[in-house]
């Protein structure tokens, strides 16, 4: 039997590499005999910069930009195997994970340090650049990436804005005379984890407002900040991209990114499979091995789970997902060709206890599974 393994990350205690192996030692005790194809993937978020340059052969290459605070701080570039293609990860420069919990405020924080890094691609000859937007701190619509590479947005008296999404309130135009004229050359692709319009109650301020950091009256403040903002760009640029899916990725940094950088916005999964080489891989498979740290209603829209289910759909192929936790909604994964679902804790374990053991959680699992199949597909019925 040949199986693909290829799971994201499980947030919080590994990344998809280390879940991979984890699965790989589980089902290789399990089942000896079976042919194994480790393919870690990822969705857009973080840990995606890692799984591309480790599958491509790439290499990573430390920056100087402006975090999400407005502070100098170095972040890592990847370049692809192919030596002709970037990968950007927004998280590392822009993240929240580098934002302390008591200073989180998506008001007035910036995707600057983004447009560093594609500003950073464009000097080292890049002229294809992938962007993986999930796991923001920003709410700015990317106006701190497109200011970084040259474009400005103005108030009423013709100033510069200051960073951060709240001054969006006051925009009144935008001059895009010193965008960097690399761009235009350069093809750029958004891998985004998200469908999220750019406004309304499933818009980027109201869904991840306040898991930023953003009170009530900071989403109404939020919301009518990138209003404004899609209004400027619509009569300056192209209208109606604030309702493209993924718009309100990241913040809005979707919307700017299309908008501004005429990018392409494509589903993350799909776009790592495609640099993977996916489907070559799962070729000849009989069975697919994924999983992450939950699995919940929200994994159905362009997760990793997802992605390795309808690829593994269009073969044939079933589809086995493990997880740390299986959340309501989840069964919705069943019609979209997951087979099974199975979660990796056991005995009354708290959180924390799982996520700190969830490598031995996640390997003991994978051989128990392995196991049985293998004794079913040597059983005579």
């Amino acid at each position: 039997m040949r199986i693909i393994i290829a799971p994201d990350k499980f947030k919080g205690s590994l990344g998809s590499r280390e879940a991979a192996e984890a699965m790989a030692r589980g089902f290789s005790a399990g089942w000896p005999s079976a042919e194994l194809i480790s393919c870690p993937l990822a969705d857009g978020g973080e840990g995606t910069l890692e799984v591309l340059v480790q599958a491509t052969g790439g290499r990573t290459v430390e920056c100087d930009v402006t975090g999400p605070l407005g502070e100098s701080r170095r972040a890592s570039l990847g370049i692809l195997g192919d030596g002709r293609t970037a990968m950007v990860e927004m998280a590392a420069a822009s993240g929240l994970v580098l934002v302390p919990p008591d200073r989180r405020d998506p008001r007035y924080t910036t995707t600057a340090g983004t447009g560093d890094l594609i500003r950073a691609a464009l000097d080292m000859g890049m002229r294809r650049i992938i962007v993986g937007i999930g796991g923001s701190a920003t709410n700015d619509g990317g106006t701190g990436m497109a200011s970084a590479l040259g474009v400005r947005f103005l108030d009423d008296y013709g100033e510069d804005l200051s960073p951060g999404a709240v001054y969006l309130n006051n925009l009144q135009s935008m001059d895009m005379r010193g965008l960097d004229p690399r761009i235009v050359q350069s093809r750029i692709m958004v891998a985004s984890d998200v469908t999220n319009p750019l406004l309304g109650e499933s818009g980027a301020s109201r869904i991840y407002g306040p898991q930023k950091g953003a009170s009530e009256y900071d989403v109404e403040l939020l919301e009518s900040g990138l209003a404004r903002l899609a209004e400027v760009v619509s009569t300056t640029l192209v209208p109606g991209l604030e309702d493209e899916p993924g718009a309100g990725a990241a913040g809005g940094l979707g919307f700017g990114l299309m908008a501004i950088l005429g990018a392409e916005i494509r589903p993350g999964v799909e776009v790592v499979m495609e640099a993977v080489g996916f489907e070559g891989k799962l070729s000849g498979c009989g069975l697919a091995v994924t999983g992450e740290g939950r699995l919940d209603a929200q994994t159905a829209y362009g997760k990793t789970v997802t992605g390795v289910a309808r690829a593994a759909a269009r073969r044939g192929i079933p589809v086995l997902a493990l997880a740390g936790e299986i959340a309501e909604g989840a069964e919705a994964l069943r019609e979209l060709g997951v087979s099974a679902m199975l979660g990796i804790t056991r005995g009354p374990l708290s959180p924390e206890e799982s996520m700190r053991d969830a490598e031995s959680l996640l390997e003991r699992t994978s051989c128990e599974v392995a196991s049985l199949l293998h004794t079913l597909s040597e059983w005579k019925f």
